[in-house]
């Protein structure tokens, strides 16, 4: 007789009573277990293999043991699915939906020992069907009901559970005001007013090294420890709940728990938040493209600033002396500061903290941390590994959320460019203890050369490549419009240069200088594309006779550009 491999699985909503020696996940594999033993004379046979899932809702699949169990079922080493329930294993009709057509795929049946039920016929399936669309109807109202005792509740005031603010504690359906906490929160509002913006309080705190206290929930879990972010801050000082009111989306009520802000501290805050929004909306939105704004200085200590200029729809930004700006908004005259690409620096300094956080044991080495706990140094690879990411991201967002808190500031001088890195701030959003004050914040130093192009200065390393590849969207559509020219000019063996030149409005010698490109090696044309080619190899390098040679290998020697692989 052919044994049939069954395997049980069990499943309960709520956390409760899993502490038991004998819980309700125990009472459903036994009573799984007696059926299976029941039907020996088919050739069941029980697997050794239990899959539990304690304190998971049915409404979602993302369940450990049942993903497990899914495995075990795709691999074939599952015949029979055992439940107590068919709620058990899901409330949901779409995802039982998933369930069937995974097992049907692996040929494994389905059994419900308290209602008889064979996922193999198509009797079984609709009935089945018929099952979950009540059960799923039934956790709706569920949580219908769930939603609405919320809203009562804290129309009455009452606290409905959660993480509770700094300053309290769960004191049952209130808040009880932990005092030490509670002078923090007093302190903070405080000097909001005093400095005028978040962003100066934000500073300060971080500078005072004033931190999130640590806070252990009823669960065990410690959260806090580190310093407060902008975003926490902001949170903070919004939340009525120190004024003793509770929020339920767009309504508050008069809560249970005492107050511990005063009404007239916290109407003058929310007044001075709502000042500071509208009068720096304009601010925020132009700074949050030039990340680097406020963390660059040039070689006389003077910072850079953000700017831009316009040439028709397109943009380019800058970082600029700030004398420099003055000089020329004065009257046209620039002295010998400097003026750089925006997105070369950024690429740049992006490109060096990328290649910083993704290898978390230098890191440490480079912040002087000593290598933390298991648990610890787990969560700082983690949080390592998603600024690496973000760092190699074109999301400006995640970009401009990192680099206030790693960099110091960025020095540039004509040789190389540095960055000081914020080792205390670092080292907190890795979840480690912070380094010596006496190692001092860690310098990164990149050798690069400043060579004037235009206006501009570009970075350009040892070798003569650019310091971050920066495509020449000038070159690229010349090198386009020469292929296009030649195309047109093969396809009718009538058209001149002359014809170019008059269809174009342009000279003939303009025609014939942008005609060579379509003449240039793919190696170089691949590297324009990719913006590696040499600083020096622009447009006015091309534009020379003997620039475009006819032999392509003369054309890479000449340009110092290495052949395709």
């Amino acid at each position: 007789m052919k044994s049939v491999r069954c395997a049980i699985y069990t499943r309960k909503s709520s956390e409760e009573g899993l502490e038991q020696d004998f819980n309700s996940l125990d009472a459903q594999h036994l009573a799984c277990s007696a059926y299976v033993a029941s039907q020996a004379s088919e050739g069941w046979t029980l697997l050794s293999q239990r899959y539990d899932d304690g304190g998971i809702s049915g409404g979602t699949l993302e369940r450990p043991a049942l993903q497990r169990l899914l495995a075990d079922i795709a691999a074939g080493r599952i015949d029979i699915v055992v439940v107590y329930k068919v709620d058990r294993l899901t409330r949901s009709l779409l995802d039982f939906s998933k369930l069937v057509e995974a097992l049907d795929k692996a040929g494994t049946s389905f059994v419900s020992i308290t209602q008889s039920f064979n996922t193999t016929t198509s009797m079984g399936r609709l009935t089945l069907n018929m099952l979950l669309s009540f059960a799923q109807f039934e956790r709706e109202v569920t949580a219908e009901r769930i939603r609405d005792k919320v809203a009562a509740s804290k129309a009455r005031g009452m606290w409905m559970g959660g993480t509770p603010p700094l300053g309290y504690a769960p004191n049952g359906r209130t808040l009880a005001i932990v005092e030490e906490h509670a002078d923090l929160v007093r302190h903070i509002f405080q000097r909001t007013l005093e400095l005028g913006t978040v962003t100066a309080l934000y500073d300060e705190l971080k500078d005072q090294r004033i931190i999130k206290p640590e806070r252990v929930s009823q669960s065990g879990r410690s959260r806090g420890g580190s310093p407060f972010g902008r975003g926490e801050l902001y949170a903070l000082l919004a939340n009525p709940i120190y004024i003793g009111r509770i929020r339920h989306k767009e309504a508050i009520y008069k809560g249970l728990h005492p107050a511990i802000i005063e009404q007239e501290l916290w109407d003058a805050a929310q007044a001075q938040l709502a000042e500071n929004r509208t009068g720096a909306r304009h601010i925020r939105s132009t700074t949050h493209h030039s990340i680097l704004a406020g963390k660059l200085f040039d070689d006389r200590g003077q910072p850079l600033v953000a700017s831009h200029a316009s040439k028709g729809t397109q943009r380019y930004r800058y970082y600029v002396s700030r004398d420099l700006q003055c000089s020329e908004a004065d009257n046209g005259e620039a002295n010998n500061g400097l003026r750089i690409p925006a997105l070369e620096i950024e690429k740049l300094v992006s490109s060096q903290l990328a290649a910083l956080f993704e290898d978390p044991m230098a890191l440490m080495e480079t912040l002087s941390i000593a290598t933390p706990s298991p648990d610890r140094l787990q969560k700082a690879l983690s949080s390592s590994k998603w600024m690496a990411r973000a760092m190699r991201s074109s999301d400006l967002a995640a970009i401009a959320e990192v680099i206030p808190t790693t960099i110091q500031r960025i020095n540039i001088a004509r040789d190389s460019v540095t960055i000081v890195l914020a080792a205390t701030s670092i080292a907190a959003r890795l979840h480690m203890d912070a380094p010596s004050s006496e190692a001092g914040d860690p310098i990164l130093t990149i050798p690069v050369t400043l060579k004037r192009s235009g206006s501009a200065l570009r970075m350009v390393l040892p070798s003569g490549e650019r310091a971050s590849p920066q495509a020449d969207d000038k070159l690229i559509k010349t090198i386009a419009t020469a292929r296009n020219w030649w195309q047109q000019m093969l396809a009718n063996p009538n058209l001149r240069v002359i014809d170019l030149a008059a269809a174009h409005q342009v000279t003939e010698s303009w025609v014939s200088r942008v005609l060579r490109l379509a003449f240039l090696d793919p190696s170089i044309v691949q590297q324009i594309l990719a913006g590696s080619t040499p600083v020096a190899l622009d447009f006015d390098a091309l534009r020379g006779a003997e620039s475009v040679p006819a032999l392509w290998s003369e054309q890479r020697a000449l340009h110092q550009v290495a052949p395709l692989r």
